[in-house]
């Protein structure tokens, strides 16, 4: 990548990362704070998949994809959990 696009995408990523961690803190209910986890962790499986492209690994792209399978099943079993069904 560019040494000029490479700040400006960590720029975009840690305001990102802050407006979800916002919504998980002030989240005025619970669904709402289930939605800024749900986004946090999807901004953290681009951010994996940018370090592979940066350093060049490709165990990072199945670190991400591992991270993306588990964080969908934590929102399918908060949402369950949130509409009584567990």
């Amino acid at each position: 990548m560019s040494n000029i696009v490479l700040p400006i995408v960590f720029g975009l990523v840690s305001l990102a990362t802050l407006l979800a961690t916002i919504r998980i803190i002030s989240g005025p209910t619970i669904p709402d704070r289930a939605v800024g986890l749900d986004t946090a962790t999807t901004i953290t499986t681009a951010m994996i998949v940018l370090f592979a492209q940066i350093f060049h690994r490709a165990i990072y792209l199945d670190i991400a994809l591992v991270y993306a399978v588990l964080a969908f099943l934590g929102v399918i079993a908060i949402a369950r959990y949130l509409e009584g069904g567990m």
